[in-house]
């Protein structure tokens, strides 16, 4: 037996007084989640789908200098793939009989529907409109739909960043309400593909708003299919997408309108591998067939991407007054760049530094910028948001509308 893990979301956490890894599947094959202590986490790194559980032990013993029973792992292993955690052919299996539920049904269901906002359709209009009407931002009504007008929008919880989604979206509002086509660009946080589709269409408390699938087929065609649907699955249980496509539908009143909703993965490896998002024949090929979809129609291009991230809650030091004034200036840079609609510049902007912000908009904002070409940005709110209970961690936000 020679265990290999599949791609999971790995956090450390706080059990019991007692240090663990929790691991949790992005594609939700089954709902189970695994604690491991955290001494034992460590022979993780060894199931690989080239090592054997007495290789691991030996490994292990050799690494660490620490004698680990073999029937031990074996129970790890045994229980991982209890948890459907390991790539195998009982993963295989699960993964055809949940993608089949999955498409077969008429739409994606809200994930955070009564959990990150309410599900009651008249409930979350109030929620919305109480954030709208709270913000003294007047509406833009000077557009030109001969090319395709952009948004970056935050998707952080609306509990901290709903003042500054109601900044840009109702600045936003008449784009939202006069478009034909939305394209959604959103980060894929738990998925290295560079892009991810999926034909389903996207439901919200309001409604139903139709996947442009005849656009998706078009895509997948430029990407090639099976890299486009591989990860498929992590379009069931992703925010970023969710959480904008809700306040479009708000500012349209429920009104439906077709929309192409993409998953952007990481764009870790163009920081280590001296290559550049812009000679990427994947990306290129899919820029193409969008640039293509929006002739002769009103189309918005939402970047769905919040900022900085930074501080303990995602593995850094803790952020006081002085860290804090670097970030902003830090993001005020970025901004600057953004509202030049400098694509390249944004990633080398971000590049330069590797990334150290932890900026996990990289991706759909630097596709936003890419798509609309030559354009202006106007800032539309800016907030820090407290990411743990000491305020020593931060995620940062801003919005911004793209003409």
């Amino acid at each position: 037996m020679y265990p290999k893990l599949r791609s999971l979301d790995i956090r450390a956490i706080v059990h019991n007084d007692a240090p663990y890894i929790l691991l949790r599947d992005p594609q939700r094959l089954t709902d189970q989640q695994l604690l491991v202590p955290q001494p034992l986490a460590a022979v993780l790194a060894f199931f690989d789908g080239s090592t054997s559980i007495d290789e691991m032990v030996d490994a292990f013993r050799r690494r660490y200098h620490i004698a680990l029973p073999a029937d031990m792992v074996g129970q790890l292993a045994a229980a991982l793939d209890e948890a459907v955690l390991l790539d195998n052919a009982r993963a295989q299996t699960r993964r055809a009989e949940v993608l089949n539920d999955y498409r077969r049904t008429p739409f994606r269901p809200p994930a955070l529907a009564g959990a990150g906002y309410p599900a009651d359709e008249k409930a979350l209009w109030r929620l919305l409109q109480d954030y709208l009407e709270n913000s003294d931002v007047a509406e833009d009504a000077d557009l030109d739909w001969s090319r395709p007008v952009g948004l970056l929008s935050p998707h952080i919880d609306y509990a901290r960043g709903g003042e500054v989604y109601a900044q840009v979206w109702k600045r936003a509002a008449q784009a939202a309400r006069d478009a034909e086509l939305v394209i959604l660009l959103g980060t894929d946080h738990y998925g290295a593909d560079l892009l991810t589709l999926t034909r389903q269409n996207y439901a919200t408390p309001y409604g139903v708003l139709p996947t442009d699938a005849a656009l998706v087929d078009r895509l997948a065609t430029a990407i090639g299919a099976e890299a486009a649907f591989a990860g498929e699955l992590r379009h069931r249980g992703e925010h970023s997408l969710e959480l904008v496509a809700v306040w479009l539908h708000h500012m349209r009143g429920g009104q439906p309108v077709p929309v192409a909703p993409i998953l952007t993965g990481s764009f870790h490896p163009f920081m280590l591998n001296g290559a550049t998002p812009a000679n990427d024949s994947t990306l290129g090929a899919a820029l193409e067939v969008l640039r293509s979809a929006t002739a002769g129609k009103r189309t918005l291009i939402v970047a769905s991407g919040d900022l900085a991230h930074v501080g303990p809650a995602f593995g850094g030091d803790p952020l006081d007054r002085a860290g804090r004034r670097v970030l902003r200036a830090a993001d005020d840079d970025l901004i600057d760049v953004m509202r030049a609609g400098d694509a390249a510049g944004f990633f080398s902007a971000i590049r330069r530094v590797q990334n150290r912000n932890n900026v996990c908009g990289l991706a759909p904002i630097y596709l936003t910028l890419r798509l609309l070409g030559k354009s202006r940005g106007e800032q539309s709110g800016y907030a820090i948001c407290p990411a743990d209970a000491q305020n020593t961690s931060v995620v940062t936000v801003t919005g911004m509308l793209f003409k």
